[in-house]
Protein backbone atom coordinates (compact mmCIF):
# COMPACT_ATOMS: atom_id res chain seq x y z
CA UNK A 1 0.00 0.00 0.00
CA UNK A 2 0.92 3.81 -0.53
CA UNK A 3 2.26 5.25 2.24
CA UNK A 4 2.41 8.98 2.85
CA UNK A 5 4.08 11.13 5.45
CA UNK A 6 2.44 14.45 5.27
CA UNK A 7 -1.01 13.34 3.15
CA UNK A 8 0.30 14.71 0.07
CA UNK A 9 4.07 13.72 -0.20
CA UNK A 10 3.48 10.07 -1.88
CA UNK A 11 7.20 7.72 -0.45
CA UNK A 12 8.64 5.21 -3.13
CA UNK A 13 9.53 1.91 -1.42
CA UNK A 14 13.28 2.87 -2.13
CA UNK A 15 12.37 5.88 0.05
CA UNK A 16 11.02 4.00 2.39
CA UNK A 17 13.70 1.51 2.87
CA UNK A 18 15.79 3.99 3.15
CA UNK A 19 14.02 5.95 5.64
CA UNK A 20 14.06 3.12 7.93
CA UNK A 21 17.73 2.21 7.12
CA UNK A 22 19.03 5.63 8.62
CA UNK A 23 16.74 5.28 11.69
CA UNK A 24 18.57 1.97 12.04
CA UNK A 25 21.36 3.52 11.95
CA UNK A 26 20.70 5.80 14.50
CA UNK A 27 19.77 2.48 17.19
CA UNK A 28 22.72 1.04 15.98
CA UNK A 29 25.04 3.72 17.27
CA UNK A 30 22.17 3.41 20.71
CA UNK A 31 22.75 0.11 21.14
CA UNK A 32 26.99 0.46 20.66
CA UNK A 33 26.87 3.32 23.39
CA UNK A 34 24.39 1.42 25.92
CA UNK A 35 26.47 -1.83 25.52
CA UNK A 36 29.84 -1.47 25.31
CA UNK A 37 30.94 -0.77 28.40
CA UNK A 38 30.11 -4.17 29.51
CA UNK A 39 32.43 -5.85 27.09
CA UNK A 40 35.20 -3.36 28.66
CA UNK A 41 34.47 -3.27 32.44
CA UNK A 42 37.68 -4.29 33.68
CA UNK A 43 39.54 -2.65 31.00
CA UNK A 44 37.34 0.34 32.47
CA UNK A 45 38.16 -0.17 36.01
CA UNK A 46 41.60 -0.88 36.04
CA UNK A 47 41.77 3.11 34.18
CA UNK A 48 39.32 4.78 36.03
CA UNK A 49 39.95 3.06 39.49
CA UNK A 50 43.22 1.76 39.41
CA UNK A 51 44.01 1.86 43.47
CA UNK A 52 40.79 0.26 44.27
CA UNK A 53 41.32 -2.69 40.94
CA UNK A 54 44.64 -3.30 42.16
CA UNK A 55 43.07 -4.55 45.79
CA UNK A 56 39.82 -6.21 44.47
CA UNK A 57 39.36 -6.75 41.05
CA UNK A 58 35.64 -7.85 42.12
CA UNK A 59 35.19 -4.48 43.57
CA UNK A 60 36.41 -2.24 41.20
CA UNK A 61 34.00 -4.05 38.80
CA UNK A 62 31.20 -3.47 40.47
CA UNK A 63 31.99 0.12 40.62
CA UNK A 64 32.66 0.52 36.89
CA UNK A 65 28.82 -1.29 36.82
CA UNK A 66 27.65 2.32 37.93
CA UNK A 67 28.83 3.92 34.71
CA UNK A 68 26.11 1.72 33.24
CA UNK A 69 23.58 2.39 35.51
CA UNK A 70 23.72 6.03 34.80
CA UNK A 71 23.21 5.82 31.25
CA UNK A 72 20.55 3.56 31.92
CA UNK A 73 19.45 6.38 34.81
CA UNK A 74 19.95 9.35 32.05
CA UNK A 75 17.16 7.21 29.89
CA UNK A 76 15.00 7.01 32.95
CA UNK A 77 14.69 11.04 33.02
CA UNK A 78 15.15 11.71 29.39
CA UNK A 79 12.63 9.76 27.81
CA UNK A 80 9.66 10.86 29.39
CA UNK A 81 10.31 14.67 29.65
CA UNK A 82 12.10 15.04 26.18
CA UNK A 83 9.21 13.14 24.50
CA UNK A 84 6.74 15.29 26.24
CA UNK A 85 8.35 18.36 25.22
CA UNK A 86 9.30 18.15 21.55
CA UNK A 87 5.65 15.95 20.97
CA UNK A 88 5.12 18.50 18.86
CA UNK A 89 7.46 19.84 16.81
CA UNK A 90 8.77 18.17 13.55
CA UNK A 91 9.94 14.98 14.18
CA UNK A 92 13.18 14.67 11.62
CA UNK A 93 14.25 17.86 13.11
CA UNK A 94 14.32 16.41 16.34
CA UNK A 95 16.03 13.29 15.31
CA UNK A 96 18.53 15.18 13.93
CA UNK A 97 19.14 17.52 17.20
CA UNK A 98 19.21 14.33 19.57
CA UNK A 99 21.77 12.49 17.08
CA UNK A 100 24.20 16.02 17.45
CA UNK A 101 23.68 15.42 21.50
CA UNK A 102 24.33 11.80 21.00
CA UNK A 103 27.41 12.77 19.28
CA UNK A 104 28.77 15.04 21.08
CA UNK A 105 27.96 13.40 24.87
CA UNK A 106 29.57 10.41 23.63
CA UNK A 107 32.98 12.38 22.32
CA UNK A 108 33.26 13.57 26.33
CA UNK A 109 32.45 9.99 27.60
CA UNK A 110 35.90 9.43 25.67
CA UNK A 111 37.82 12.00 26.45
CA UNK A 112 36.99 13.38 30.42
CA UNK A 113 39.74 12.37 32.74
CA UNK A 114 38.05 10.70 36.44
CA UNK A 115 35.34 8.39 37.06
CA UNK A 116 33.31 10.56 38.05
CA UNK A 117 33.18 13.07 34.92
CA UNK A 118 32.95 9.72 32.93
CA UNK A 119 29.86 8.97 34.89
CA UNK A 120 27.87 12.41 34.78
CA UNK A 121 29.13 12.28 30.82
CA UNK A 122 27.08 8.98 30.62
CA UNK A 123 24.33 10.07 32.31
CA UNK A 124 24.28 13.05 29.92
CA UNK A 125 24.75 10.57 26.87
CA UNK A 126 21.60 8.77 28.13
CA UNK A 127 19.28 11.27 28.02
CA UNK A 128 18.40 11.60 24.65
CA UNK A 129 17.95 7.44 24.46
CA UNK A 130 14.32 7.25 24.96
CA UNK A 131 12.99 10.29 23.05
CA UNK A 132 14.85 8.85 19.74
CA UNK A 133 13.45 5.84 20.02
CA UNK A 134 9.84 6.58 20.86
CA UNK A 135 9.98 9.23 18.02
CA UNK A 136 11.74 6.97 15.32
CA UNK A 137 9.21 4.26 15.98
CA UNK A 138 6.12 6.52 15.21
CA UNK A 139 8.00 7.35 11.91
CA UNK A 140 8.50 3.86 11.36
CA UNK A 141 4.81 2.97 12.17
CA UNK A 142 3.57 5.46 10.18
CA UNK A 143 6.26 4.48 7.15
CA UNK A 144 4.64 0.61 7.32
CA UNK A 145 1.02 1.58 7.52
CA UNK A 146 -1.47 -0.22 9.50
CA UNK A 147 -1.32 -3.81 10.92
CA UNK A 148 2.41 -3.11 10.48
CA UNK A 149 3.29 -1.29 13.69
CA UNK A 150 5.36 -3.92 15.26
CA UNK A 151 6.92 -4.87 12.41
CA UNK A 152 8.11 -1.00 11.90
CA UNK A 153 8.92 -0.67 15.58
CA UNK A 154 11.40 -3.79 14.80
CA UNK A 155 13.19 -2.58 12.07
CA UNK A 156 14.02 0.22 14.16
CA UNK A 157 15.27 -1.94 17.01
CA UNK A 158 17.19 -4.29 14.52
CA UNK A 159 20.04 -1.57 14.16
CA UNK A 160 20.14 -1.88 17.84
CA UNK A 161 19.98 -5.92 18.20
CA UNK A 162 23.01 -5.57 14.96
CA UNK A 163 24.69 -3.31 17.32
CA UNK A 164 25.48 -6.06 19.70
CA UNK A 165 26.42 -8.62 16.82
CA UNK A 166 28.97 -6.08 15.13
CA UNK A 167 29.52 -2.58 16.93
CA UNK A 168 29.32 -4.25 20.61
CA UNK A 169 32.19 -6.53 19.59
CA UNK A 170 34.03 -4.38 17.07
CA UNK A 171 34.31 -1.26 19.83
CA UNK A 172 35.20 -4.12 22.62
CA UNK A 173 38.08 -5.81 20.24
CA UNK A 174 39.00 -1.71 20.08
CA UNK A 175 38.74 -0.95 23.34
CA UNK A 176 41.02 -3.89 24.32
CA UNK A 177 43.58 -3.34 21.54
CA UNK A 178 43.67 0.71 21.48
CA UNK A 179 42.66 1.54 25.20
CA UNK A 180 38.51 2.03 26.38
CA UNK A 181 38.45 5.46 25.15
CA UNK A 182 38.81 4.55 21.47
CA UNK A 183 35.63 2.54 21.90
CA UNK A 184 33.97 5.61 22.77
CA UNK A 185 35.24 7.68 19.97
CA UNK A 186 34.27 4.62 17.57
CA UNK A 187 31.00 5.21 18.95
CA UNK A 188 30.81 9.04 18.45
CA UNK A 189 31.62 8.69 14.83
CA UNK A 190 28.76 5.94 14.48
CA UNK A 191 26.18 8.80 15.87
CA UNK A 192 27.59 11.42 13.64
CA UNK A 193 27.10 9.30 10.22
CA UNK A 194 23.70 8.38 11.54
CA UNK A 195 22.55 12.30 12.04
CA UNK A 196 23.62 12.82 8.51
CA UNK A 197 21.77 9.68 7.02
CA UNK A 198 18.88 11.14 9.09
CA UNK A 199 19.01 14.75 7.34
CA UNK A 200 18.97 13.29 4.13
CA UNK A 201 17.06 9.99 4.16
CA UNK A 202 14.04 10.69 6.53
CA UNK A 203 11.20 12.34 4.99
CA UNK A 204 9.86 14.98 6.74
CA UNK A 205 6.68 14.16 9.27
CA UNK A 206 4.85 16.63 11.43
CA UNK A 207 4.59 16.52 14.97
CA UNK A 208 1.13 16.97 16.69
CA UNK A 209 0.78 20.46 17.28
CA UNK A 210 -2.00 20.82 18.94
CA UNK A 211 -0.26 18.24 21.61
CA UNK A 212 1.04 19.66 25.02
CA UNK A 213 2.88 18.42 27.30
CA UNK A 214 0.12 18.13 29.75
CA UNK A 215 -1.99 16.10 27.87
CA UNK A 216 1.37 13.83 27.14
CA UNK A 217 1.41 13.55 30.69
CA UNK A 218 -1.69 12.40 31.27
CA UNK A 219 -0.62 9.10 29.84
CA UNK A 220 0.34 7.97 33.82
CA UNK A 221 -3.24 8.23 34.76
CA UNK A 222 -3.44 5.07 32.94
CA UNK A 223 -3.28 1.51 35.39
CA UNK A 224 -2.38 -0.44 32.57
CA UNK A 225 0.63 1.92 31.44
CA UNK A 226 1.91 1.41 34.75
CA UNK A 227 1.58 -1.75 34.21
CA UNK A 228 3.79 -2.23 30.91
CA UNK A 229 6.05 -0.22 32.57
CA UNK A 230 6.96 -2.75 35.32
CA UNK A 231 7.01 -5.40 32.84
CA UNK A 232 9.70 -3.84 30.95
CA UNK A 233 11.97 -2.01 34.14
CA UNK A 234 11.46 -5.58 35.82
CA UNK A 235 11.71 -8.21 33.35
CA UNK A 236 14.52 -6.63 31.47
CA UNK A 237 16.52 -6.63 34.32
CA UNK A 238 16.90 -10.03 34.08
CA UNK A 239 18.79 -9.33 31.09
CA UNK A 240 20.71 -7.06 32.29
CA UNK A 241 22.09 -8.30 35.24
CA UNK A 242 23.90 -10.90 32.86
CA UNK A 243 24.46 -8.80 30.31
CA UNK A 244 26.25 -6.26 32.58
CA UNK A 245 28.85 -8.58 33.71
CA UNK A 246 29.26 -10.89 31.04
CA UNK A 247 33.15 -9.93 30.56
CA UNK A 248 33.69 -11.45 33.86
CA UNK A 249 31.26 -13.86 33.61
CA UNK A 250 33.11 -15.19 30.55
CA UNK A 251 36.73 -14.75 31.83
CA UNK A 252 36.39 -16.02 35.94
CA UNK A 253 33.27 -18.43 35.67
CA UNK A 254 34.55 -20.02 32.12
CA UNK A 255 38.32 -19.71 32.58
CA UNK A 256 38.43 -18.16 28.72
CA UNK A 257 40.89 -15.69 27.60
CA UNK A 258 39.74 -12.20 27.10
CA UNK A 259 39.58 -12.59 24.05
CA UNK A 260 36.59 -14.45 23.61
CA UNK A 261 34.36 -11.72 25.27
CA UNK A 262 33.61 -10.52 21.84
CA UNK A 263 32.62 -13.54 20.59
CA UNK A 264 29.96 -13.71 23.07
CA UNK A 265 28.89 -10.28 22.79
CA UNK A 266 28.34 -11.01 19.42
CA UNK A 267 26.72 -14.58 19.62
CA UNK A 268 24.32 -12.75 22.39
CA UNK A 269 23.50 -9.87 19.45
CA UNK A 270 22.61 -12.80 16.59
CA UNK A 271 20.46 -14.19 19.39
CA UNK A 272 18.90 -10.47 20.17
CA UNK A 273 18.56 -9.78 16.27
CA UNK A 274 16.40 -12.96 15.94
CA UNK A 275 14.47 -12.49 19.04
CA UNK A 276 13.83 -8.92 18.43
CA UNK A 277 12.57 -9.80 14.17
CA UNK A 278 10.91 -13.21 15.31
CA UNK A 279 8.94 -11.32 18.21
CA UNK A 280 8.17 -8.04 15.89
CA UNK A 281 6.06 -10.34 13.75
CA UNK A 282 4.59 -12.24 16.44
CA UNK A 283 3.20 -9.38 18.42
CA UNK A 284 1.35 -8.00 15.28
CA UNK A 285 -0.67 -11.47 15.63
CA UNK A 286 -1.08 -10.98 19.73
CA UNK A 287 0.71 -9.67 21.76
CA UNK A 288 -0.27 -11.43 24.99
CA UNK A 289 0.86 -14.58 23.97
CA UNK A 290 4.15 -13.35 22.59
CA UNK A 291 4.92 -11.95 26.23
CA UNK A 292 3.88 -15.13 27.79
CA UNK A 293 5.85 -16.87 24.87
CA UNK A 294 8.84 -15.02 25.73
CA UNK A 295 9.15 -14.15 29.33
CA UNK A 296 8.55 -18.16 29.63
CA UNK A 297 11.51 -19.08 27.36
CA UNK A 298 13.76 -16.21 28.43
CA UNK A 299 13.31 -17.87 32.64
CA UNK A 300 14.13 -21.63 31.21
CA UNK A 301 17.43 -20.11 29.14
CA UNK A 302 18.47 -17.99 32.23
CA UNK A 303 18.25 -21.01 34.61
CA UNK A 304 20.30 -23.21 31.98
CA UNK A 305 22.81 -20.54 31.69
CA UNK A 306 23.32 -20.91 35.24
CA UNK A 307 24.17 -24.02 35.14
CA UNK A 308 26.45 -24.98 32.54
CA UNK A 309 28.21 -21.41 32.23
CA UNK A 310 31.52 -23.42 32.91
CA UNK A 311 31.59 -24.83 29.60
CA UNK A 312 32.40 -22.79 26.23
CA UNK A 313 29.92 -24.58 24.12
CA UNK A 314 27.10 -24.35 26.83
CA UNK A 315 27.74 -20.64 27.11
CA UNK A 316 27.39 -20.12 23.74
CA UNK A 317 24.46 -21.50 23.05
CA UNK A 318 22.74 -19.95 26.13
CA UNK A 319 24.11 -16.79 25.43
CA UNK A 320 22.55 -16.80 22.23
CA UNK A 321 19.34 -18.30 23.73
CA UNK A 322 18.77 -15.64 26.42
CA UNK A 323 19.65 -13.07 23.63
CA UNK A 324 16.76 -13.83 21.69
CA UNK A 325 14.36 -14.79 24.18
CA UNK A 326 14.59 -10.86 25.73
CA UNK A 327 14.20 -9.04 22.61
CA UNK A 328 11.17 -10.67 21.48
CA UNK A 329 9.87 -9.28 24.27
CA UNK A 330 10.98 -5.25 23.34
CA UNK A 331 8.96 -5.03 20.22
CA UNK A 332 6.02 -6.63 22.18
CA UNK A 333 5.83 -4.14 25.10
CA UNK A 334 6.59 -0.84 22.89
CA UNK A 335 3.50 -1.93 20.83
CA UNK A 336 1.41 -2.78 24.34
CA UNK A 337 2.77 1.17 25.39
CA UNK A 338 1.50 2.53 22.47
CA UNK A 339 -1.99 0.28 22.39
CA UNK A 340 -2.72 1.07 26.25
CA UNK A 341 -1.60 4.87 26.48
CA UNK A 342 -4.37 6.08 23.26
CA UNK A 343 -3.71 9.75 22.50
CA UNK A 344 -0.20 9.99 24.15
CA UNK A 345 1.82 8.63 21.22
CA UNK A 346 4.95 10.26 21.28
CA UNK A 347 5.57 9.71 25.35
CA UNK A 348 4.62 6.00 25.12
CA UNK A 349 6.71 4.77 22.61
CA UNK A 350 9.67 6.81 24.61
CA UNK A 351 8.75 5.69 27.55
CA UNK A 352 9.07 1.89 26.80
CA UNK A 353 12.63 2.78 27.15
CA UNK A 354 12.45 4.47 30.15
CA UNK A 355 11.55 0.98 31.50
CA UNK A 356 13.75 -1.50 29.91
CA UNK A 357 16.67 0.97 31.21
CA UNK A 358 15.25 0.96 34.73
CA UNK A 359 15.70 -2.71 34.31
CA UNK A 360 19.21 -1.47 32.76
CA UNK A 361 20.22 0.13 35.57
CA UNK A 362 18.82 -2.22 38.18
CA UNK A 363 20.26 -5.27 36.71
CA UNK A 364 23.59 -3.38 36.34
CA UNK A 365 23.18 -2.30 40.36
CA UNK A 366 21.77 -5.52 42.25
CA UNK A 367 24.36 -7.53 39.76
CA UNK A 368 26.93 -5.77 40.94
CA UNK A 369 25.98 -5.90 44.58
CA UNK A 370 25.66 -9.64 44.89
CA UNK A 371 29.22 -9.41 43.35
CA UNK A 372 30.35 -7.54 46.09
CA UNK A 373 29.03 -9.27 48.50
CA UNK A 374 30.95 -12.25 47.58
CA UNK A 375 27.95 -14.26 45.76
CA UNK A 376 30.41 -14.84 43.03
CA UNK A 377 30.38 -14.12 38.80
CA UNK A 378 27.74 -16.79 38.48
CA UNK A 379 25.04 -14.61 41.23
CA UNK A 380 23.93 -11.87 38.64
CA UNK A 381 22.11 -15.00 36.16
CA UNK A 382 20.22 -16.12 39.06
CA UNK A 383 19.48 -12.71 40.32
CA UNK A 384 18.07 -12.61 36.38
CA UNK A 385 16.53 -15.57 36.22
CA UNK A 386 14.20 -13.99 39.54
CA UNK A 387 13.71 -10.78 38.15
CA UNK A 388 12.53 -12.58 34.65
CA UNK A 389 9.86 -14.50 36.64
CA UNK A 390 8.73 -11.43 38.46
CA UNK A 391 8.19 -10.03 35.07
CA UNK A 392 6.28 -12.50 34.25
CA UNK A 393 3.71 -12.51 36.69
CA UNK A 394 3.64 -8.85 36.20
CA UNK A 395 2.30 -10.03 32.68
CA UNK A 396 -0.15 -12.32 33.70
CA UNK A 397 -1.08 -9.80 36.53
CA UNK A 398 -1.77 -6.96 33.69
CA UNK A 399 -4.13 -8.99 31.55
CA UNK A 400 -5.68 -10.50 34.21
CA UNK A 401 -6.93 -6.84 35.81
CA UNK A 402 -7.79 -5.98 31.89
CA UNK A 403 -10.17 -8.85 31.68
CA UNK A 404 -11.70 -8.10 34.75
CA UNK A 405 -12.13 -4.34 33.85
CA UNK A 406 -13.42 -5.43 30.60
CA UNK A 407 -16.03 -7.70 31.89
CA UNK A 408 -17.03 -4.74 34.60
CA UNK A 409 -17.75 -2.49 31.77
CA UNK A 410 -19.69 -5.19 29.96
CA UNK A 411 -21.73 -5.87 32.79
CA UNK A 412 -22.54 -2.10 33.40
CA UNK A 413 -23.02 -1.17 30.28
CA UNK A 414 -26.14 -4.28 29.89
CA UNK A 415 -27.63 -3.29 33.22
CA UNK A 416 -27.52 0.71 31.87
CA UNK A 417 -29.43 -0.54 28.43
CA UNK A 418 -31.75 -2.60 30.60
CA UNK A 419 -32.38 0.31 32.43
CA UNK A 420 -33.54 2.86 29.70
CA UNK A 421 -35.24 0.19 27.97
CA UNK A 422 -37.71 -0.04 31.54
Amino acid sequence: MPTTMDGSTQLSPTRIRLALLALAVGAFGIGTTEFVAMGLLPNIANDLLPDLYATSHEQANAQAGLLITAYALGVVVGAPTIAALVARFQRRKVLIWLGVAFTVATLASAVLPSFGLVLASRFIAGLPHGAYFGIAALVAASLMGPGKRARGVALVLTGLTIANVIGVPFATWVGQSLGWRSAYVIVAIIFLLATIAIWFAVPAQPGNPGQTMRKELAVFKRTQVWFVLAIGSIGFGGLFAVYSYVAPLVTEITKAPETLVPWVLATMGLGMTAGNLVGGHLADKSVQKTLYLFFSLMIVMLVALALTAAWIPTLFLFIFAVGFSSQGIGPTIQTRLMDVARDSQSIAAALNHSALNIGNAMGALFGGLVIAAGFGYLSPVWLGAGMTVAGLLLVILSFAVERSRQRRGIVTGAIATAGARG
